[in-house]
């Protein structure tokens, strides 16, 4: 009888000699030459850094941003033109705080109804957002506190006002782009990359409207939308600052960096420091992502630089309303200092 084997014991026999291959696998073994380059290897950090330098040095004075060859760009070059979320509700939006509510009603958007507060402090700029109303005959209906309370939600300040508008228009980006060329001024925008925080939207806008930027354009998914909390944490600036809304980011980004716009994404790892940038003088979009995640792997690979900010080893990170201000005053000043 066989001795039985132990448990986990291998009972393979010894095999023969075998037949060579007679030289089959000869190309295998020789290897695919010479490692390429960092500089020339497309996705390397080197290799987007050469990339974007030849594109600043082709950009050098000729012709204007945005243009092909001389051309301005087709309207109908992109399918996903005319992008708006206006379709998606039909409800209104509840408009919050003085600041607000006054630059809402100096910008002329559509406003439906103004509500004001019983017995409310009536400073001037009360006075004003009244004499405006009534000169554009809006309806003007006294509540109580309680119901502004109500209508501007939870944690929401309304500072004894709140005014009804349509649902936001949104832009689209291309036609930002051409807006900006329109008037010989070199672009500034701002892209939000899995910012769902509507008051960290609101910042960005605001910040936007501060250094001089030209509008915000945000994904169609996954992104905070321009509601109440973000048109109060603007300050107003929401109703001077567009909002563009990018049916897929990546190949918005893609797009303008074809019309000569420099793509910076913001990241605490990136492989320039924010003073040393050499683009800021040139059409850009600062790319920023969530504080958590960042940014994409889609949106990075499609970055011409990375960009960080320093800051003190304490701190983990910034905020993304505040690094995007960051990252904006110093393309401001830069572009003021060359100006």
């Amino acid at each position: 009888m066989a001795k039985p084997s132990r448990p986990g014991a291998g009972n393979s026999k010894k095999k023969g000699a075998t037949k060579g291959t007679g030289g089959n696998g000869r190309k295998a073994l020789e290897g695919r030459g010479n490692t390429p380059k960092a500089e020339d290897r497309a996705w390397h950090v080197a290799g987007k850094r050469k990339a974007a330098q030849e594109r600043y040095a082709a950009a050098g004075g000729k012709g204007r941003p945005g243009s092909r060859a001389g051309q301005k760009p087709q309207s109908g070059s992109n399918p996903n033109r005319r992008v708006s979320s206006s379709a998606a509700s039909n409800d209104t939006e509840t408009v919050t705080g003085r600041n607000s509510v006054l630059e809402a009603l100096r910008t002329k958007i559509p406003a439906t109804t103004m509500y004001i507060a019983q017995r409310v402090e009536m400073d001037d700029r009360v006075k004003e957002m009244l004499a405006i109303a009534r000169h554009r005959e809006i309806p003007v209906l006294e509540v109580t506190r309680q119901e502004l309370d109500r209508m501007a939600g939870f944690d929401g300040v309304h500072q004894g006002v709140a005014l009804k508008v349509p649902p936001y228009e949104y832009a689209h980006p291309q036609d930002l782009l051409e807006e900006v060329i329109d008037r010989g001024q070199t672009p500034l925008f701002v892209a939000l990359d899995g910012i769902t925080d509507p008051r960290n939207l609101g910042a960005i806008i605001r910040s936007t409207a501060a250094f001089g930027g030209h509008g915000v354009i945000l994904p169609q998914r996954r992104s905070a939308s321009v509601n109440s909390a973000a048109w109060k944490t603007s300050a107003g600036a929401a109703a001077r600052i567009p909002v563009a809304l990018a049916a897929n980011l990546t190949s918005m980004l893609k797009e303008f960096k074809k019309q000569g716009v420099f793509v910076l994404g913001l990241d605490g790892g990136g492989d320039v420091s924010l003073p040393a940038i050499e683009l800021a003088d040139r059409p850009v979009v600062i790319v920023v992502g969530s504080e958590g995640k960042g940014l994409s792997r889609l949106v990075t690979e499609t970055c011409d630089q990375i960009v960080s900010i320093p800051i003190s080893a304490a701190t983990e990170s910034l905020n993304a309303g505040i690094a995007a201000s960051v990252a904006l005053y110093q393309v401001s000043t830069v572009r003021g200092a060359k100006g």
